[in-house]
Formats: C-alpha cells, structure tokens, sequence
C-alpha cells in the first residue's frame, strides 16, 4: 500500500481524536497530553497546533485513506518528530514512511525523537529514519499516569 502525506486541515482534528481514545495506543505512547478524552481541550490544542507556523503537521494516507498523522514541532528550543498511526495499522511499516516522507520535507538537522523505552514500535520507525539514540531520562508521562523512561534519538545527517 502507497503512504503519502498531506497537510493537516481542521477537519482531521475529529479523526485524530478517535485515535486517541485508544487506549491501548495512548499506554504505549506514554508521553501524550493530559485530557485526550476532553474533546474540548483535545480540539482547542489541535486548533492552536494547526495554526503555529513553525509546526508543520500532515495527515498520513494509506490508499488515500486517512490513518494518523506526523508533525515537527519545537520541543526544548530544537526541531522533534512525532507520530501517530491507528493501532490496527501498526507493524506494517506506515509510521517508518511517513516519518521518512516528513524527513524528504523537514532538512533542518540535527532533528530529535523521543520515545518511551519500551515502545519498540516507535524507537523501530526512527532507528530505521537514521535516528540514534543520543540520550535518555525519566518524564511524566500522562498516558500511563506516572514517570517513564524515555530515550532521544538524533537524526543528524
């Protein structure tokens, strides 16, 4: 199946909602906002997200089909990645393109990842971007309601 991605619109905010009240998906993320389940905070943070200039979000198509999204973002005064695709098309490879996809667009480098260190999943998608880990700490993470182990990766070249 084709990844590709476009930008984010407003009417993607009610898509990214839905898949965020997996919870599944949010224990494994770990590092998400608090309220997800909040549609009104949920949707007033997406807006503002949405209309930041210097973050640049895309929704993620699989067959045309509407499945996540990845953005860059400024975290700590340096370029980040995120990510996040629908469980059930996890382990199909569609974060590793879409991040790599986003990567073609965002040169700015050194660029960083984060990801808790137990989340396989997602350490795989940046390890295969060229992502290495260039540190680790503890961090709050609201998707699991306590402090979690996280891994930054680098993406230098």
């Amino acid at each position: 199946m084709t990844v590709t991605l476009r930008p984010a619109v407003v009417d993607d905010i009610e898509l990214f909602f839905q898949l965020q009240q997996d919870s599944v998906a949010v224990r494994m993320a770990a590092f998400t906002p608090a309220n997800l389940t909040d549609r009104e905070v949920f949707e007033t943070r997406w807006r503002r997200v949405l209309s930041d200039r210097s973050v640049v979000v895309k929704t993620v198509l699989v067959a045309g089909v509407a499945v996540g999204h990845v953005l860059k973002y400024v975290f700590g005064g340096e370029p980040e990645v995120s990510y996040w695709i629908a469980r059930e098309h996890w382990d199909r490879g569609y974060a590793t393109e879409a991040v790599r996809l986003l990567l073609v667009e965002i040169t700015e480098r050194p660029i960083y990842g984060r990801a808790a260190q137990d989340n396989v999943g997602s350490l795989a998608v940046l390890r295969h971007n060229g992502f290495t880990v260039s540190g680790e700490g503890v961090g709050p993470a609201a998707g699991r309601g306590e402090m979690v182990p996280e891994y930054v990766l680098t993406l230098s070249d």
